[in-house]
């Protein structure tokens, strides 16, 4: 591992400096004029001061979402309780007795979470024609929601079963960037349902998952906060599953303070997600965000993840920007080489199996997928081998791992996913490799690495992305919890670039904290123009 001071020659730094004096200026504080485009903070004192209620604010945001949300397809599902829910809790805050900092609070979940009252479409036409019967059970992360007191204002669209990254869903249209005035350029995804509605004020955050980047991507491409936690700190009970071994449940919203806050209600351990952690959740952490976090934190910058000579001009800019920010805020930030990167993870996890004696690692070994999607509709129906057979060949033909018919599937669907030879063979590599990571880590006295979440801002819909290596799957295999953070708009006065902030698993509430005084430094959120 190294650690050294680098900087851009002086030729490379004339061509930021005119690349970033091209670039907008940041509003320098969240909007207040609508409680809905605030933060939860600013929220609940308006209430408790008794400036609106959540019931007028409630009405607002299913405004907005029959309106821009339905314009941008965003909208996969809306509840039909959500007001009297919000009723509700006016009361509890009447008379005292709140569920918390997120009583009251409409937020979204994403297309594949079951919601009671609901039918569970995935984002696919298919599946919304062959399952259209409402499910009759909460997801568990909606479940905690609903127990901590949030308005669950319905479901938000997304890729087909969380697939891709693109917000292109069968069911309801391609998802679009509110951002942009063209109605051509990505939002990102799969989350992209959860992020746009989270950008343009229809809910203050959001569930989303991450196998691959989804929750990442769609922050980037719309300019707000995505988190990716450590893998197994959310259990995923009652989700259409991804890849067991990969997937992670987290937030999306437009400051870490809200991120936080979200995920602290839906963490923590559960017996029915057999790849949960185990080891009890203190949420206390969550709760205070302080903005001094930065002040004499020594922080990695991962060069091998800055694949500057691939970069724009603006993009390197904005870039260094974010450095100067971060070192704004009190922290040390200089080039860091860990022990693992983007460029060797894979062969590091297939060596360290390799030493053990052990079969190939398989993250995505076709039984522990086939086994989580039999538990899912196990959950949902009481005959869950026929649902499953219903909807095989839609899912398979995204998850393709799986084998062509759902007969030849059944051998593997009481496989626990546990017992899996390559996913097991993958978790036992996954902490051979952390710890080497951590070594490196700790020789250097860094904290947590930075690097850009993304080198490039969003492309067209229809156009194929830019062949530029990036780190998103080097934290899903690691289980790393990573949160990506604004940076700031570009001159085209889209999402430009996030800042993602690294750590070691478990230490999810430092890196939101150290995110947090990113954010209240820099000030790069800027929410989209209204009336594109």
């Amino acid at each position: 591992m190294t650690l050294r001071r680098a900087g851009p020659t002086r030729r490379e730094a004339i061509i930021q400096l005119a690349a970033l004096l091209a670039v907008p200026l940041p509003r320098l504080k969240f909007a207040a004029t609508d409680p809905l485009d605030g933060t939860i903070a600013d929220y609940q004192a308006g209430r408790r001061r008794g400036e609106w209620t959540a019931a007028e604010v409630t009405t607002r945001a299913l405004e907005r979402c029959r309106a821009e949300g339905m314009r941008w397809h965003a909208i996969d599902w809306l509840s039909d309780t959500a007001i009297a829910e919000a009723r509700a809790a006016d009361a509890r805050l009447r008379a005292g007795r709140t569920h918390g900092r997120l009583d009251g609070v409409p937020v979204f979940a994403k297309a594949i979470y079951d919601m009671n009252g609901s039918p569970t479409t995935g984002s696919s036409a298919e599946w919304a024609r062959l399952f259209p019967t409402p499910v009759r059970r909460d997801a568990l992360e909606i479940a905690r929601l609903r127990a901590a007191g949030a308005i669950v204002l319905g479901k938000s669209a997304a890729d087909d079963f969380a697939y891709r990254g693109n917000g292109t869903s069968s069911h309801t249209g391609q998802v679009l960037n509110p951002y942009d005035p063209t109605g051509t350029r990505t939002p990102g995804g799969s989350s992209a349902g959860s992020s746009v509605a989270v950008a343009d004020g229809m809910a203050f955050a959001a569930l989303g998952t991450d196998d691959g980047g989804s929750n990442r991507i769609p922050a980037q491409f719309t300019g707000i906060v995505g988190m990716k936690p450590t893998f197994g700190l959310v259990p995923r009970t009652g989700v259409i599953p991804t890849w067991p071994y990969l997937d992670t449940h987290g937030p999306v919203a437009r400051s870490a303070a809200d991120a936080a806050l979200l995920l602290a209600a839906i963490a923590g351990e559960d017996s029915s997600d057999p790849l949960a952690l185990t080891s009890a959740f203190d949420g206390a952490p969550f709760a205070t965000l302080h903005e001094d976090a930065l002040s004499g934190v020594r922080l990695g910058l991962v060069e091998a993840h800055v694949p500057r000579g691939e970069m724009s001009a603006e993009a390197v800019a904005i870039w260094d920007r974010a450095l100067g920010d971060l070192r704004a805020a009190g922290a040390t930030v200089e080039p860091f080489t860990p022990a693992v990167t983007l460029a060797t993870f894979r062969e590091e996890f297939a060596a360290a199996a390799s030493e053990r004696g052990d079969v190939p690692v398989d993250p995505k070994s076709p039984a522990p997928t086939a086994n989580a999607l039999l538990r899912y509709f196990a959950g949902r129906t009481d005959d869950p081998r026929r649902a499953m057979r219903l909807g095989y060949a839609a899912y398979r033909t995204f998850y393709d791992v799986l084998p062509p018919t759902f007969e030849e599937c059944v051998p593997l669907l009481d496989q626990p996913m546990t017992s899996d030879a390559a996913g097991r063979s993958f978790a036992r590599s996954r902490a051979t490799v952390v710890a080497k990571l951590a070594d490196s880590l700790r020789a250097a006295g860094v904290t947590a690495m930075v690097y850009p979440t993304m080198p490039f801002n969003a492309p067209r819909a229809v156009d194929p992305w830019p062949k530029i290596r990036t780190a998103l799957a080097y934290g899903n295999w690691l289980g790393l919890p990573e949160v990506s953070i604004p940076a700031g708009l570009g001159a085209d006065r889209m999402p430009a670039m996030n800042l993602s902030i690294v750590g070691l698993p478990g230490t999810d509430a430092r890196m939101l904290a150290l995110a947090h005084a990113y954010e209240r430094q820099s000030r790069r959120f800027v929410p989209p123009p209204r009336g594109l």
